[in-house]
């Protein structure tokens, strides 16, 4: 019997309650992803079908993505190295395999746990600036807008490894 998902299995552990949601979907798709691409070969990662990006690109950008939206929920600006991870997540590199994408999605899954965890609920509305517009957001809105898009690449990916899986 599979497990029910991650919002059905209580709250993860330090997460303040209003941030479970954001905490239960980047977890829901950790485990999506890593059931999806783990058998993958890097043939298939990094091949785009039909003018769609590829798979290698949805999760860097899911990762990359979700490191930013982070970093500006904390106030931060992007450093040199997210900016270059940036520039780099449209490249294809078939020598990143399954093992390598999805260990570095884990490690930003990680830490964003770990930021929810350490966010002060009484911040949530707070404002913050996101890229050199500044253009207005809140705490609350990077936050769950972070793990929203994750979901929305974890989505992208689940169609073209359904993709895959049709005859050319």
């Amino acid at each position: 019997m599979s497990k029910p998902e991650v919002w059905l299995r209580g709250p993860v552990e330090g997460v303040p309650a209003l941030l479970q949601p954001a905490a239960h979907s980047l977890l829901q798709c950790r485990e999506e992803l890593e059931t999806a691409v783990a058998s993958l070969t890097a043939d298939q990662i990094w091949k785009d079908r039909s003018g769609s990006a590829s798979i290698g690109y949805h999760l860097r950008h899911a990762a990359g993505s979700l490191d930013r939206l982070f970093t500006y929920a904390r106030g931060a600006r992007l450093s040199d190295a997210q900016l270059s991870v940036l520039r780099q997540e449209s490249q294809p590199d078939p020598a990143l395999g399954a093992a390598d994408l999805l260990a570095g999605f884990d490690a930003v899954v990680e830490r964003s746990l770990d930021q929810l965890r350490s966010t002060d609920e009484r911040t949530l509305t707070d404002v913050r600036h996101v890229g050199r517009a500044k253009l207005p957001s809140t705490v609350i809105g990077l936050l769950f807008h972070g793990a929203e898009n994750t979901q929305r690449h974890a989505g992208q990916i689940a169609t073209l490894v359904k993709m895959l899986k049709l005859p050319a």
